[in-house]
């Protein structure tokens, strides 16, 4: 008798396993709507993603700048300035697709390296790029100082355009109000 029970019991789940083939239209509309819901949360954070992309190349190209201007500075005894961008020798375009990249001589022993965002309707920040001439207080020697500040909010919303000076106090470049510097 046993064994009869058991075939018949295997018979039934065999029998029930075939009914069963497939999903319900519910656990298809489950599995849509969790879908959208994940898809919901990513999107924004991958769109961030993107202008982050964009703000790095002008964070690239600014530091670039004053890096660039401190060499030739020890090179020339001056900055470059706009008309001679090219001397630079950093083979980057003074316009990109987002950005337009600016040199803002201040003064003989200051320079001023901007990135500004080309619409104003574009979710991008500006950077601005110092650079000076200061006196090391420990040795009394003369070498260039340069920061590179980031603005605190896109330009879209109401954030600076680029097109300010960087702040030098004794030759040490300080980033001007609306922008924090980006610490190295």
């Amino acid at each position: 008798m046993k064994t009869e029970f058991q075939a018949k019991f295997l018979q039934t789940i065999l029998q029930k396993k075939k009914d069963d083939e497939g999903f319900t239209l519910i656990e298809l509309l489950v599995v849509i709507i969790i879908i959208g819901i994940l898809s919901a949360i990513a999107l924004p954070s991958f769109l961030n993603q993107a202008n982050k992309a964009k703000q790095s190349e002008a964070k690239t190209y600014v530091g670039s700048m004053n890096r660039a201007q401190q060499a030739y500075y020890l090179e020339n005894n001056q900055f470059a300035d706009q008309n001679n961008f090219g001397n630079l020798g950093l083979g980057i375009a003074t316009q990109t697709t987002n950005y337009r990249y600016v040199i803002k001589s201040s003064s003989t022993s200051t320079v001023t390296n901007q990135g500004q965002p080309l619409l104003a309707t574009a979710p991008l920040k500006a950077y601005i790029g110092g650079v000076g001439v200061a006196t090391q207080a420990a040795t009394s020697e003369a070498t260039t100082i340069a920061v590179l500040c980031e603005a605190t909010t896109a330009r879209v919303n109401s954030g600076p355009d680029g097109t300010e000076d960087a702040g030098f106090t004794n030759g040490t470049p300080s980033c001007p109000t609306n922008y924090v510097s980006l610490a190295k």
